[in-house]
């Protein structure tokens, strides 16, 4: 980060100032950080660390808006992301690694933007799940891009406005390989209805990982998905195909969640597997506001694994959140995962939600507590 400091000086410096001339430029961030302590961590027992970004992902940024009349205003949007505990970037030490994207809004028409950006799914689905508490509850492995582990570069996404408790969004993120226009490329859409208290929404997200024959498998568009044993043997895939479904309702305090994908990764003859992999994952949560300082939520995940391997994950997680302020609050977590059958490289590992961590056994334990400030 040393080399990036004196550009973002000026970079910060030059948005401040002409936030004055212009409508406005903001400058924000979350910091998150805690003490975590994992058993079964690559066949060990155990692991006490420092982890960053256990709520909410650590990070800082600038956004900034234009109004150009007639209800269209340009925008643009720099997050970088940071491991707290030791000052480095995130997302493979890219400056702006979480989003990067500059566009325009129309109250009519939607938003439209170009850069580095999360796809529909995360921007539409994951507000309605567990995931807006923490990565703690998304699926083993993450395999479903439950919790953003992949970002998408060069990408073009559109946004709709409301329109009577609707709302869509559609992405295309373009691969970059000469004579091969579709490797490496991303498509994703997705739709959120509204009602009251209820929330429905679906969506597709389709990767292209690459054309071994006029590119290179693993290339892609997308950041990879293949970070734990639970997906693995399949980084070999020619393409992965993942649907949601997500509902949330809210009662009073209570409220309650219910989420389904499908996952394909699908082969060909660069392939190491021949006979695609699917993951079929449920969830249930339910979050409860003690007081306007207090929650608790709990939440289950049973994902199960058919085609090329067969494995079954069950994981239960819990998790309590309390407000010091309208900026800061303090948390625990917990969870516990058993996998039991065959991952496609051998007997399947736990790794809990979207950290990371393979147990090298058939269960993992994990527990932390932290604080989280933003500003």
């Amino acid at each position: 980060m040393k080399k990036y400091l004196p550009a973002i000086g000026v970079l910060v410096m030059s948005c401040v100032t002409t936030a004055h001339a212009q409508s406005s430029v903001t400058l924000y961030g979350i910091v998150d950080t805690g003490i975590a302590y994992i058993h079964n961590v690559n066949g060990a027992s155990s692991l006490w660390r420092q982890q960053t970004s256990n709520l909410s992902g650590s990070e800082w940024g600038l956004k900034g808006r234009e109004d150009l009349g007639g209800g269209l205003a340009a925008i643009f949007q720099l997050e970088n992301g940071f491991d707290v505990a030791t000052g480095e970037a995130a997302q493979s030490s890219r400056l702006f690694g979480r989003q990067s994207f500059v566009g325009l809004a129309s109250d009519v028409a939607g938003t439209f933007t170009l850069g580095r950006q999360y796809d529909p799914i995360s921007d539409l689905l994951q507000p309605i799940t567990a995931d807006a508490f923490s990565g703690w509850f998304a699926t083993p492995g993450d395999v479903d891009n439950y919790d953003s582990d992949a970002r998408f570069n060069n990408s073009v996404k559109w946004t709709s406005p409301g329109w009577g408790g609707f709302q869509g969004a559609l992405m295309y993120s373009f691969g970059g390989v000469a004579g091969a226009t579709g490797s490496g490329a991303t498509y994703s859409a997705a739709l959120l209805w509204t009602a009251g208290n209820l929330s429905l929404a679906g969506g597709y997200l389709h990767i292209d990982n690459g054309n071994a024959v006029l590119g290179d498998r693993g290339t892609s568009s997308a950041d990879t998905l293949f970070n734990t044993p639970v997906n693995a043997a399949y980084a070999s895939a020619r393409s992965i195909g993942i649907a949601r479904l997500a509902a949330q309702y809210t009662i009073e305090r209570l409220t309650a969640g219910v989420g389904y994908s499908y996952s394909l990764y699908a082969p060909d003859a660069s392939s190491s597997f021949t006979v695609s992999e699917k993951y079929h994952n449920g969830s249930v949560f339910l979050s409860y506001q003690f007081t306007p300082a207090f929650q608790i939520v709990g939440g289950y995940n049973y994902t199960r694994t058919t085609g090329d391997s067969a494995a079954t994950y069950h994981q239960a997680n819990l998790g309590i959140d309390y407000s010091l302020s309208k900026r800061t609050d303090v948390y625990a977590s917990a969870g516990y995962q058993h996998a039991s059958g065959e991952n496609g490289s051998g007997v399947a590992e736990a790794s809990i939600g979207s950290f990371g961590y393979s147990a090298g056994k058939s269960t993992q334990e994990y527990a932390l507590v932290g604080v989280r400030h933003r500003f």
